[in-house]
């Protein structure tokens, strides 16, 4: 099993910033890739960011790209997403997951596995 506790939400102001962080632990995998989804209210979840643990490959949604960044401690197995120039719209709660996506994947909650329990961000205008 993998264990993914999520932290750093809290209430800003447009155009601050707030890191996230992802602590994993439990069976360690070698390959896969670690994603950031958000959910608000009425709307379905969507991909944010993702990061391939070999190779470190990224990728963003278009609507968060120049604003964020996903990175990864490898001696904290914690993942983090820096989220700069924050917006009403960013506000979500926002996951992190592990798992194997493919490349047609990795922008899906389909390609992972596992999930963290979500931290609230809410930016206020």
């Amino acid at each position: 099993q993998v264990q993914l506790v999520e932290s750093g939400g809290g209430l800003v102001q447009a155009g601050d910033s707030l890191r996230l962080s992802c602590v994993v632990s439990g069976r360690a995998i070698s390959d896969g890739a670690t994603g950031w989804f958000r959910q608000s209210l009425g709307k379905e979840r969507e991909f944010v960011a993702a990061r391939r643990w070999s190779g470190g490959n990224t990728y963003y949604a278009d609507s968060v790209k120049g604003r964020f960044t996903i990175s990864r401690d490898n001696a904290k197995n914690t993942v983090y997403l820096q989220m700069n120039s924050l917006k009403p719209e960013d506000t979500a709660v926002y996951y992190c997951a592990v798992g194997r996506p493919i490349i047609s994947t990795i922008r899906s909650s389909s390609g992972y596995n596992y999930w963290g329990q979500g931290t609230q961000v809410t930016v206020s205008s």
